[in-house]
């Protein structure tokens, strides 16, 4: 069977206990399972605020082989994907919270 899929997911994370575990775990395990090869996570809430690049997923595992936080004020790439390149920068999130 084959799973053709959208090319990348970009959310951010919602706040609150119960909506973080949804953004954060439930979302990763299941775009992993899908095959989503990107994944942004764009979290106001982390520290100052950090942009998440997941990649690689492995659908049988359920996880992502490349995870690389950036924090708010520094440039986050998009690494595969039409996407590919794609900064996103403090012109986007802003800088630090």
């Amino acid at each position: 069977m084959c799973h053709i899929g959208p090319p990348a997911h970009t959310g951010p994370v919602s706040p609150g206990s119960e909506s973080r575990k949804r953004d954060l775990v439930r979302k990763r395990r299941a775009y992993a399972t899908a095959g989503i090869p990107v994944y942004v996570i764009i979290d106001d809430f982390d520290d100052g605020g950090s942009v998440t690049v997941l990649s690689g997923p492995d659908p049988a595992r359920g996880s992502y082989a490349s995870s690389v936080r950036t924090p708010y004020g520094e440039e986050a790439i998009v690494p595969e994907g039409p996407a590919k390149g794609f900064v996103i920068g403090p012109d986007i999130t802003g800088g630090p919270r």
